[in-house]
């Protein structure tokens, strides 16, 4: 897969309060559409995630972080309830909701993945890469990450 096109200037997002601000710099220009069941009840449907090279969080007394699995915990505004990001604990990468940012038009899906959990009631018509949750979880282990 290759490197997606990546914002020259550092972008700010904020929840919906504004008590947390986020600001990205090197922040890719695609976004990853994830599908699986704790995705879904954090935020009602898929999550929609965006990364970066660099992050600076202000507000951090704002912010509630939640373990929702072994290898993984959430964060949201304790003020407002703003889903914030999801961070992988292994490798410490975090992926903060697109809906925090305001981005141009145009912006492309690099993948979707645990289709395999996606229910029936929506489709994301943009066509894009497509991993079911086994196809992750192997792709992850490939890389030397464990889950246990």
């Amino acid at each position: 897969m290759s490197e997606a096109p990546r914002f020259a200037e550092p972008v700010t997002g904020r929840c919906l309060c504004g008590a947390v601000t986020i600001t990205v710099t090197a922040m890719q220009a695609e976004v990853e559409i994830c599908h699986c069941a704790m995705c879904q009840r954090w935020g009602g449907a898929f999550f929609a995630g965006l990364k970066g090279e660099s992050v600076t969080v202000t507000g951090e007394g704002a912010i509630t972080l939640y373990r929702s699995s072994e290898w993984a915990e959430r964060a949201f505004c304790g003020t407002c309830g703003s889903n914030l990001w999801y961070r992988f604990l292994p490798t410490g990468h975090r992926s903060f909701l697109a809906g925090l940012f305001d981005l141009p038009q145009g912006m492309a899906i690099e993948r979707q993945i645990f289709v395999d959990e996606k229910p029936d009631w929506y489709d994301i018509a943009q066509e894009s890469p497509m991993l079911t949750g086994a196809e992750v979880i192997a792709e992850a282990m490939a890389q030397g990450l464990s889950f246990d």
